[in-house]
């Protein structure tokens, strides 16, 4: 009886272990097939009404509160900054490094000189315009799964 006491310990103790190797925030991620980050950063506009299911790695993310962070399709490869719908959930502030699957949609916009002051003081990666604004593609995610590599 001892024996299997111990065995079900072990059992769950594992378990939770590998259950917690994915951490997961807001929404489910649907189990739809990918589309290529890349397909997505390269026609940003064909992905702002539907939503979509990416998956990269956290190259950076927000520093301050886990708010954001920057996902590409490979460790070194262009970036898109992915933000949580309305802001309802964040991510831990060691994810970088992380794998990550992401259900969202594309939003184009212009980042005023503060917005993007703020996010140059978080950490994030921004393509500067004269007047201090950024032109920005990024992503807003429903759901988001992270799992260690």
């Amino acid at each position: 009886m001892k024996a299997i006491q111990i065995a079900a310990a072990l059992l769950l103790a594992a378990t939770t272990t590998f259950a917690a190797d994915v951490i997961k925030r807001g929404a489910p991620v649907s189990s739809s097939k990918p589309v290529a980050l890349t397909t997505v950063l390269a026609s940003p506009r064909t992905y702002t009404k539907d939503p979509v299911v990416v998956e990269g790695v956290i190259e950076k993310s927000c520093t301050a509160q886990g708010c954001w962070m920057e996902l590409a399709p490979a460790e070194g490869k262009k970036t898109v900054r992915v933000t949580f719908q309305d802001e309802k959930f964040f991510i831990p502030l060691t994810a970088k490094g992380m794998a990550a699957r992401a259900e969202g949609v594309t939003k184009i916009h212009t980042l005023s000189k503060a917005e993007a002051d703020h996010l140059a003081g978080e950490g994030a990666t921004l393509k500067r315009n004269e007047d201090g604004t950024a032109d920005e593609v990024s992503f807003i995610a429903t759901g988001v799964e992270l799992t260690r590599k």
